[in-house]
């Protein structure tokens, strides 16, 4: 029988922990250690590091990590935003590739191309954001 601590930190201090998961068995003895998801080779964040170019790559970050906290399947109840960047609606997204719902390079790649559109720049929408709570 296996229990995961995992499901002892709130929404909050699960990021905090990286979302690191053990594993325990039924004596207490740690059966199996995963690694965090920023350090998954396809995780969103390693995905992003290579999409994004590099000066722009915090500011993006920043914005993601606020919307969604890297969580690609994030929606928000009240207005159906989706996803990383939580696009509204979610289904514009279909214009950067017909899997925007389950893959995090689909999210990105329309998320940036939205910023860069918009804003000029990631560091473009963070500056906007900073000052408004939304992009």
């Amino acid at each position: 029988m296996f229990r995961s601590i995992s499901g002892r930190f709130s929404a909050r201090n699960k990021s905090a922990v990286a979302a690191a998961t053990v594993l325990l068995g039924a004596s207490g003895a740690v059966m199996a250690v995963t690694a965090p998801a920023s350090a998954a080779p396809n995780s969103a964040q390693t995905i992003a590091k290579k999409m994004v170019p590099a000066g722009q790559y915090q500011c993006f970050s920043k914005i993601v990590e606020h919307e969604s906290g890297w969580n690609p399947t994030a929606t928000n109840a009240s207005s159906g935003a989706y996803g990383l960047v939580q696009a509204l609606p979610a289904s514009k997204m279909a214009s950067a590739g017909s899997d925007w719902k389950t893959n995090p390079a689909t999210q990105i790649e329309w998320g940036l191309d939205y910023m860069n559109d918009r804003y000029g720049s990631p560091c473009g929408a963070w500056q906007f954001w900073q000052t408004n709570h939304w992009y």
